[in-house]
Order: C-alpha cells, then structure tokens, then sequence
C-alpha cells in the first residue's frame, strides 16, 4: 500500500511517500514561495537514505494545485519517478494542526469534516486554512484516493478537565473553547509507542515523560498510554522556553507593554512568537550558536541556555508529581535527539527520582530507539527519533483498513 502524507502550510506544501508494506520512504519534497512571482520545489529519492538523491526546480506555483501537480510529475515521472502512476497511491494522510473539542481521532475527510475545520480556523488562524487548500486540493487531483486527517491536538483529548481547564470565568469556555488543546500529539503517540516497543511492555501499562525539544517544544505525561498532561495551551506559545516563543509568562505583562510602549495586541503577539524565547535573550534560536557562545562563556549564550535546560527540568518534575511513577523519560526532535549536553544538563539533579544517565551512552549516535541510562536506572532513559509523518501514515492505514472492515 502507498500512502502520501501532505503538511499544507498557506504558501507551502510538504509531501512523503510511503511503501507501508514495508514502512519506507520512497520520496519526499517540499514546494515554497506557492503564489509568489517565483517558487522551489525540491524533490528527494530515498530521503535521508544511502544513494539519496535530489533534484529542485524553480518556477511560479500559482495556487496550491499546482505545486502538488508538480511534485506528482517528479513521483511518477518516467525516469526517476517511484511508481508508474498515481493512481497507485491509495490514500492521502493530512496533517491539520488544530482539531478541538470535534476531533478525537483521525478520521476520514468528508464534507462534514471539512466545515468541522473551517470552524475551527480561530483557534489556529495560520496553519487550519493552509490545512484545507491541501485537502481540497489532494481530492481534486486524487479523487480515486480518500483523504484522511490526522490532528496534532487529538492525542491530547485525554488530559482529564482538571489538566485543560483554566482559571477564568466558565462561559469562556463554554461559548468560546478557551481551554489547553495541546500540540505535537503525532510526535508524542509515536515517541511513546517506540519506546514500549524497546520495553517489550504494552504501551497501556506504561507511564511516560516525553519531551519533544526542536524550535517549538513540548513536554507530555503520559499515563497508561495516554495523554494526561502537556505544556502547551490553546496555542503553541505556552510553556517551555522555545527558538522564538516566550513559553509561559505572566499574561499582564502583555498589558504593559501595550501602556508603556505605545504597541498594538498584533506588535506584542508577533514578538512574543516570533521575537522571543532563545532568539530574545541571545540573538540566535540556533542551539547550536548558542552551545559555541556558552563556550566562549557569552554571558547571554550562558543564560539562554540555562533557561532552556531549566525550563525542561520544571515540567519534568512537575509531570513526574502528576504521574507519581515513570516507566521512561524519553527526548525526542531536533534538540531532543541531537544536543548531548542539553540531555546531561536536564537529568543532572534528578538522580534521587531514579533517573541515572549513562554519560557515554548519551554522547553516541545510534539507533532510532536507543537507550543512554545506566543499567541500575530505576527509570529509562530514551532518545526516540521521531517520526510524525510516519505516524501520519499509519493512522491513515488503521482508517483505511476500519473503513474496509479489517
């Protein structure tokens, strides 16, 4: 069977390919700049594998149905193309960013589905449009192949009231959805499911801490295989200090800036997402400029990074009190997986709640699942790489196949 996973942004679109007989990628892409005067399309082969290769194209992409057409072209082109047509694909998997309160699972888009996330577009404004183009789109040139949606908030449906609600008045929540949706479920559902497998223990019987630390960040307790806490709120901009997001404030502050400043709710919006976090205290939101100021012993390189590390350790001992055991700590995503002394730093400290890092296993490269605690750990230790389209992929198979009755 193959699936195409499609992440449509409002002048972007992601695509990969997957043989899910054998869960592999066979290509993968991405067209920029859809709608401009000039776009890109840069299209791979075995993405990520031995004997990659890659190939790019600039031209004008007047909408979104162009820009897929495209990469279409380069899949089942002649020479260099992965199957012979399209009609060999059998169903497209969309990430949608927002699914409220109306998704609690991934589910087969009908026309239904589609106004469900059209009338979720204030709660995600930049990503729920973009969402819809890219299914319109992928029924138009793929009317054989049936959409599914699979949302980043859907996992996060099990934190209980007590975890989602906030301290304001009801009503807010009632006429106006104002509660903590969470995001990078597809992130978490994967990380944790990975590392029951290397625990050879069901998922239902485990308890995890997951971070997912990349340019956005969060953190997730998971109890019995499920959801029942994380950091981020009704937007990607709570919790953790992240590459540009403030993480958690306090929300007066936003007031005072506008009376002091003279600043609009959009100018303090902006820099509190786009201005802020790493980017706002040292320059960079690039981890890896910051780790070559810290050693230059930067004073601001040296704080935002304390700041990071400390803003994980806080969530992690707060999860650890919520779960009241962890059968695996688990970092995962492109600061996760590849910051040896940001994992070192987080678990320093924590020795007395049973977390005890094998120092050499963490500075290895390895596997997908690998584990860098130390034999006597009382708790688990993970680096997972993750996966969401994968995950996507798969979620859009279990449709298919309830769908068909198996």
């Amino acid at each position: 069977m193959k699936i195409l996973v499609i992440n449509a942004g409002s002048s972007s679109l992601k695509y990969r390919l997957f043989d899910m007989d054998r869960q592999t990628v066979l290509c993968a892409g991405i067209v920029e700049r859809i709608g401009e005067a000039m776009g890109q399309l840069v299209h791979k082969i075995r993405p990520d594998q031995s004997g990659e290769e890659r190939f790019r194209v600039d031209e004008t992409f007047p909408t979104h149905k162009e820009a897929l057409a495209e990469a279409v072209n380069f899949i089942t082109d002649e020479r260099i193309g992965v199957i012979r047509d399209a009609g060999e694909i059998a169903a497209i998997g969309h990430r949608v960013v927002q699914g409220g309160e109306l998704f609690k699972a991934p589910c087969l888009v009908t026309e239904q589905v589609k106004e469900g996330i059209h009338s979720l577009i204030p709660l995600a404004p930049l990503h729920n449009p973009g969402h819809l183009i890219g299914i319109e789109t992928a029924q138009s040139l793929f009317p054989h192949a049936p959409s599914i949606a699979v949302f980043d908030t859907e996992f996060h449906q099990t934190m209980p009231p007590k975890a989602f609600m906030y301290g304001l008045p009801h009503y807010m929540y009632e006429q106006l959805s104002v509660r903590r949706y969470g995001f990078h479920g597809t992130s978490h559902r994967y990380v944790v499911k990975r590392a029951a497998g290397f625990l050879q223990r069901p998922l239902e019987e485990l308890n995890f801490i997951s971070c997912h630390l990349g340019s956005g960040s969060s953190i997730a307790a998971v109890r019995n295989g499920k959801s029942v806490d994380t950091s981020m709120g009704m937007t990607p901009l709570a919790g953790l200090l992240m590459g540009t997001r403030c993480g958690d404030i306090d929300p007066a502050i936003i007031e005072y800036l506008m009376a002091n400043t003279g600043m609009t709710a959009k100018e303090v919006d902006k820099i509190l997402n786009k201005d802020s976090g790493l980017k706002g205290i040292c320059g960079t939101n690039d981890v890896r400029d910051i780790l070559e100021m810290r050693e230059r012993h930067n004073p601001m390189g040296i704080l935002a990074f304390d700041m990071l590390v400390y803003s994980v350790k806080k969530y992690i001992g707060a999860y650890y009190a919520i779960l009241g055991g962890v059968d695996g700590l688990i970092f995962t995503a492109g600061i996760g997986e590849n910051c040896p002394i940001l994992r070192a730093e987080v678990c320093r400290g924590f020795e007395h709640m049973g977390i005890l890092l094998d120092f050499e296993a963490n500075e290895r490269w390895g596997e997908d699942v690998r584990l860098i605690s130390r034999e006597d750990s009382p708790v688990p230790v993970f680096v997972v790489h993750t996966n969401e389209e994968l995950e996507i992929a798969l979620a859009t198979e279990q449709v298919l196949l309830a769908q068909s009755g198996r």
